[in-house]
């Protein structure tokens, strides 16, 4: 595991004339992880079950008509105060303050359900709602697992035990990055593959991966891969501990709302990876390996409404090609092809396959200047596709 690298105080940095005009909008993904207390509020003042479905409504109904109503911000930072940017701890703590309120959340949500005062419905929209607060909190365990810090890469793996998703800091890290927009990758879409069933496919794939990765580790240093050494079963340990204490806390009642949440959680974390990559690949170069990730392999957005939910992971390019580079520093490539609205509204089109084709199919078309052959395509829709967009220029 990487050593905590030492702290640069930005008082020993030249402090620049530039200013980031969403520096205190960033506070505003806050309002995720407190969704289940505003629900409990306006069902105090309103009596109106509906309300539990704040988290849903927000991130599917608000979210991108705001998307729509503020647009989108291009501007990148100077290259001259990446280095200030980067070492202001201000924006870290907006990434840390995350993880105290999920849990929170959570524990808010157990007592709920556990109490047996919520209706049917009442109870289905907070199952809903605190599904997406900690789906959305593995993009925190994204933002964080990136980095050298030990600290932060154990908030990234505290993050992830609400969903059961611990395999995920292995395989976005080590599988995800080195074999992104292949056919080789589960977490990169097909052209021509619906959300519906790339889902299952790149969740058990992810899961192989990681465990296959991890065990390579551990054989390097003479290790089995029955090790609570093992990051993949420390992780997952978590989440044992984690529903353990809340079943005992509550009582064996909240189980299934904790498994069920869990599900729509990183089902929320697969839906942003299908969207990511859609029908992208690289190309291969003449000893037969791929060529190094690019702009163009990455579906970017700049609405920022979403990206400052988001911190910034609309910015994909960026993040691929700099990895352990922090959100409020990522950058805007003309060269990266464009997402016709942010992540929001396109996970709700990503809902309805139909749509979602009938959107996103010419753009990986027009993307590759007609050339339908050199896109990531589905191998069993492969054929249809050639007959419907023609093998292009060959």
């Amino acid at each position: 595991m990487s050593t905590a690298t030492p702290p640069v105080s930005t008082e020993a940095l030249e402090v620049p004339t530039w200013t980031d005009g969403k520096r205190y909008a960033w506070l505003l993904g806050l309002i995720v992880p407190i969704a289940p207390f505003i629900a409990l509020g306006l069902y105090e003042a309103t009596d109106l079950a509906v309300v539990w479905f704040f988290a849903p409504l927000l991130v599917f109904g608000v979210m991108p008509l705001l998307d729509t109503l503020i647009g989108t911000d291009a501007e990148n930072p100077p290259d001259s105060v990446l280095k200030w940017l980067e070492h202001d701890r201000y924006y870290r703590w907006c990434t840390y303050a995350f993880i105290p309120l999920q849990y929170a959340a959570l524990v808010l949500a157990a007592a709920l359900w556990a109490s047996g005062d919520l209706g049917v419905l009442a109870t289905v929209g907070l199952t809903w709602t605190i599904g997406i607060v900690n789906g959305i909190g593995i993009n925190t365990a994204h933002e964080l697992g990136h980095k050298r810090a030990r600290l932060e890469r154990w908030l990234s793996k505290v993050a992830l035990a609400p969903t059961g998703y611990g395999h995920f800091f292995i395989e976005h890290n080590r599988g995800h990055h080195v074999r992104v927009a292949t056919p080789e990758d589960p977490a990169s879409s097909r052209m021509g593959e619906s959300f519906w069933a790339f889902l299952p496919r790149t969740v058990a794939g992810s899961l192989t991966s990681s465990w296959e990765l991890e065990a390579q580790r551990l054989r390097r240093t003479g290790s089995g891969p029955l090790t609570i050494k093992n990051d993949i079963l420390n992780a997952w340990l978590m989440t044992v501990v984690l529903f353990g204490a809340l079943t005992i806390a509550f009582g064996p009642v909240v189980l299934p709302y904790l498994l069920v949440q869990a599900v729509l959680g990183f089902s929320l974390l697969e839906v942003v990876n299908y969207l990511e990559h859609y029908g992208l690949l690289r190309d291969k170069r003449e000893d037969g390996r791929y060529v190094r990730t690019a702009p163009e392999h990455s579906w970017n957005a700049n609405n920022v409404a979403s990206n400052v939910f988001l911190y910034h992971l609309q910015r994909h390019s960026d993040h691929h090609a700099n990895p352990i580079r922090r959100y409020q520093a990522l950058r805007h490539f003309d060269e990266a092809p464009q997402l016709p609205t942010g992540y929001a509204g396109m996970i709700v089109l990503a809902s309805v396959p139909p749509l979602w084709r009938r959107v996103m199919d010419p753009r990986v078309v027009a993307h590759y200047g007609g050339d339908v052959t050199r896109a990531n395509l589905h191998p069993r829709k492969r054929e249809r596709i050639l007959a419907r967009y023609g093998a292009g220029a060959t």
